[in-house]
């Protein structure tokens, strides 16, 4: 995988001595149906700085999951450029982004893909095993207050406690970044509260960077930043003065 010369000024404004965990620049993504051309992405420009919690708002086909995905190593950008830290993920090949995602990237998405046949324990555990320097399955369940169910079988779990399993998978291999793709999707309003705390214990407690995709412009107000998607392009940024908690949220 490339490493990056630094060659522009990519501090943060709030920090004049931080660089950018994620630097893109220019990122496009076309998927070919058929006889057409479909535009995902049109020239996305953005920076994620470590321990930020970053919301992404916008409808059905803006390009929040496309972004996500070419962040996390999922798929590759049709032109523009990608980085983490110093390492360029746009044309690394399928090795290097194995070994990306393995190492420094969690995933949450909205269906909870836990196996059946396994305790909460067991599906944690399938993460750590593989891991470099994971915490303890047990370590990573009482992180999202599952502390108490680490032998019970998804079938036996709310939603909402199965989604704390995922999370608690995600972060068991300690990732630098976490990325999640509507993860209060399936979830009443309570329910997914309780999983967005979850997710503000991670970003708050490990420091681990933060982004959630969501339809749900409430979600929004306990971010540091917020990036409106339309069109495949980041229509308009803003930066919350105050967070808010999320067990101050409702919907």
């Amino acid at each position: 995988m490339e490493q990056r010369t630094p060659d522009r000024d990519t501090r943060d404004p709030r920090d004049s001595a931080a660089a950018p965990v994620f630097h893109a620049s220019g990122l496009t993504k076309i998927y070919r149906m058929g006889e057409v051309d479909v535009p995902a992405l049109r020239g996305v420009d953005l920076d994620l700085y470590r321990g930020e919690f970053v919301v992404m708002l916008g409808p059905s086909g803006s390009g929040k999951s496309t972004l996500l995905n070419i962040l996390g190593g999922l798929d590759v950008p049709t032109s523009g450029e990608v980085w983490y830290c110093d390492h360029r993920l746009d044309g690394a090949d399928e090795d290097a982004l194995t070994l990306f995602r393995r190492e420094h990237v969690g995933f949450v998405f909205q269906f909870y893909n836990l196996i059946p046949s396994l305790t909460a324990l067991e599906n944690v555990a399938l993460v750590t095993e593989i891991a470099r320097a994971p915490m303890a399955p047990e370590d990573a369940l009482a992180q999202v207050g599952l502390g108490e169910r680490l032998h019970h079988f998804p079938t036996q779990l709310s939603g909402g406690e199965q989604q704390r399993v995922a999370i608690a998978r995600a972060i068991a291999k300690r990732p630098d970044v976490l990325l999640c793709d509507e993860p209060t999707g399936a979830l009443d309003s309570i329910t997914g509260v309780r999983v967005l705390q979850a997710l503000e214990t991670v970003n708050r407690e490990l420091g681990t960077t933060t982004v959630v995709i969501t339809h749900n412009a409430d979600i929004a107000r306990m971010a540091d930043r917020v990036l409106h998607l339309a069109d495949g392009r980041i229509a308009r940024e803003q930066r919350n003065e105050t967070r808010v908690s999320a067990g101050e949220l409702s919907w």
